[in-house]
């Protein structure tokens, strides 16, 4: 049976790391991008995006009700 490692945190590129914020009123929504038809989703009260995804990274913090968690 193979086994599964993963990538020391030192390994990983930039495009690999995610950033996650705190949705401050709801658990769980729907996020709709402005100007593009992408949408993020809200679960547990937690969004993940990509670093190396400027767009949804900007949005998210701009947005009011959200905020970055430090973990």
């Amino acid at each position: 049976m193979a086994k599964i490692t993963e990538q020391p945190a030192a390994d990983q590129s930039p495009a690999d790391l995610l950033l996650t914020f705190r949705d401050k009123v709801y658990t769980s929504r729907t996020l709709i991008i402005p100007d593009s038809d992408r949408t993020l989703l809200v679960a547990k009260g937690r969004v993940e995006v990509s670093v190396s995804d400027e767009q949804a990274v900007a949005y998210l913090k701009a947005h009011p009700e959200l905020e970055p968690l430090k973990e």
